[in-house]
Parts: C-alpha cells; structure tokens; sequence
C-alpha cells in the first residue's frame, strides 16, 4: 500500500469551506486555535510541448504566535475550456516551531483549479 490519504481542508478563493480535523496533522497545525495565514507565494508554470502544464511555487505560512513553515510544491496539470487551469500535485513543508513541527513527517497532495476570472478552488489531503 503506498499510503492513505485523509482530506484536511478545501477552499474556494483560498478561504476555507470545508475542514476536517480528526487525525489530520495539516489541520490542526493551520487551522485549530493557533490558525495560520499564506503569504504571498511564488510560483512559475509552463506550458509544455504536448499541452500539459507544468508548475513549482514556494511560500512561507505564518501561525498567529509567530510559528513559520515553509513550503515547496508542484503539480501538472492542464488548461480547462474557458481559459482555466487544473493542478494535481504534492506539496512539503518544513518548520522549527514546535507547533508546525509535525509537518515535516507528512506529504501533502493537492488538487487546485482557477477559472479564468481567477476565481480558484483548492482541496489539500495529507498522505500518511
């Protein structure tokens, strides 16, 4: 068995609609009581040869007592109808803090989608 996937959260505009909590070290680590914020994230992507896309982002998350995490990501997917764009792919992080500590032992895969208005929906699964 290559491992269990438990959903965490999903999010539309990357606010929060969805959350579950029961044994998910992702979502207690960014959205209990010590909830955490993105910041700004870079990423690249790029269209390839046979049509599909490529993309890598990094970013830091910042909890409200002043823990951090980093992350790395990347995914493939491809351009919807319309304009938008489809993600599948898995994303790490890596903390000193204590609290966010837990994620460096999790991997973390992701389905994104953005529509052409920039309007996105994202569902984050810890891989255990």
């Amino acid at each position: 068995m290559l491992g269990v996937l438990k959903a965490c959260a999903s999010y539309d505009n990357g606010v929060r609609n969805h959350l579950s909590l029961d044994n998910c070290y992702l979502a207690n680590a960014f959205f209990s009581a010590a909830a955490a914020s993105a910041t700004p994230v870079t990423y690249t992507a790029a269209v390839r040869p046979d049509g599909s896309v490529y993309g890598e982002a990094q970013g830091l998350v910042a909890g409200k007592g002043g823990e951090r995490a980093t992350f790395k990501a990347q995914g493939v997917g491809r351009i919807l109808d319309g304009g938008g764009v489809s993600y599948r792919g898995a994303q790490y992080f890596y903390s000193d803090s204590p609290k966010f500590s837990g994620l460096n032992r999790i991997a973390v895969v992701f389905e994104y989608e953005a529509d052409a208005e920039g309007n996105t929906k994202s569902k984050l699964f810890e891989w255990k």
